[in-house]
């Protein structure tokens, strides 16, 4: 364990920041790359056009990845894991906004995403490093999840930024470790970056969780638990059992009957996670406590929608109006509201392998 703080703490304190600066001036390094041209290819699944399970196809001629920046390692893939995502990622939901992230300055044709590897998790080990990589060598078992703008995780090696990168659990088999790093981080993404919770602040807090039986809602259920909150999870029936290992105090089964009104007997909340969407934002907030600090946060954003449906300008005015216009209806109600994302951290992922270690997780 003491092992796991000294790393984390070296890479806060020395390495990381490095490692962030070659990220930030892309450009003096663009033309730079420890990994020589490959004409060897290796086998992936791919896709060459947005559309149902039938647009997948299996190759064995995928280009092998290369290092261009010099914080870049190439990993091994061990083991690989599908999460919703992949499956509206595969349907064309984000393109227009992912193929902005890929390409700012529009230099390339619509379709240059394509053959498009899919997958986020990736458990594996270290084969090459670049330069600047003095975290990780070549050996190193590592976990990953990587954003879904870069070639993803179903293939034989993938390329990803070393900040995105963590030492794997030794207690983890590469394939429990592959289930883990995107819901881990989303999740972590929104109690922590956004929501403000940590083990400091956590203990007795009140917590709602809507959706706590996907991969998100688990994690998160085992996360408030070991930060030493009372949790409140609202899922089926069939997977209360689930959801009560995990460590929830109170479950509610929404098939049983209004969510609502057995939320009615029970105290208010401190925090909300909402993986759901839809009509609970309309009534979620109204169980939190009022003029406290208390903080609504949801997964469920219209960012990639707006933006697939408007147009990257009027996408994104869209969206920060509705954005703005519920954040100050819910501040003058007496409540925070926030929206989370997925966070792609190496750093968290040292903190989830500690609480993993720890047998928390």
């Amino acid at each position: 364990m003491e092992v796991l703080k000294t790393l984390v703490l070296r890479r806060t304190r020395g390495l990381c920041p490095g490692r962030c600066r070659a990220l930030a001036r892309p450009w003096r390094v663009r033309h730079i790359s420890t990994s020589a041209s490959r004409n060897t290819v290796m086998p992936a699944w791919v896709i060459d056009k947005y559309g149902p399970n039938e647009v997948l196809r299996f190759t064995k001629n995928m280009m092998f990845p290369v290092i261009y920046y010099p914080n870049e390692v190439i990993i091994k893939v061990h083991a690989a894991s599908i999460n919703p995502i992949d499956v509206t990622m595969r349907s064309g939901y984000g393109a227009r906004a992912l193929n902005m992230k890929r390409d700012p300055l529009i230099l390339k044709n619509i379709g240059q995403e394509f053959p498009l590897t899919l997958g986020r998790d990736v458990s594996g080990v270290v084969m090459e490093c670049g330069l600047s990589v003095t975290y990780f060598k070549p050996g190193d078992q590592v976990w990953a999840a990587v954003p879904p703008w870069k070639q993803g995780t179903l293939s034989e090696f993938v390329v990803a930024s070393a900040n995105e990168v963590s030492l794997k659990p030794k207690s983890l088999t590469h394939t429990e470790a592959a289930s883990l790093p995107y819901v881990a981080l989303t999740a972590w993404s929104a109690l922590s970056k956004v929501g403000g919770l940590n083990d400091k602040n956590c203990s007795g807090k009140r917590v709602l969780i809507l959706g706590a039986s996907g991969g998100i809602g688990t994690f998160a259920t085992q996360l408030l638990k070991a930060w030493g909150a009372h949790v409140t999870a609202v899922c089926s029936g069939d997977a209360a059992d689930l959801v009560k290992k995990l460590g929830a105090d109170d479950v509610i089964d929404y098939k049983s009957g209004n969510v609502e009104e057995q939320l009615k007997s029970l105290k208010l909340f401190d925090f909300v996670l909402d993986n759901v969407g839809g009509g609970t934002e309309d009534w979620a907030p109204k169980y939190l406590k009022k003029w406290s600090g208390a903080t609504y946060v949801t997964l469920v954003t219209p960012f990639l929608l707006n933006i697939d449906h408007l147009g990257i300008a009027d996408g994104m005015v869209q969206t920060g109006f509705t954005m703005g216009s519920k954040a100050l209806k819910h501040f003058c109600q007496g409540v925070h509201y926030r929206w989370a994302f997925f966070m792609a951290s190496g750093i968290y992922l040292d903190n989830i392998a500690e609480l993993v270690e720890a047998g928390k997780i």
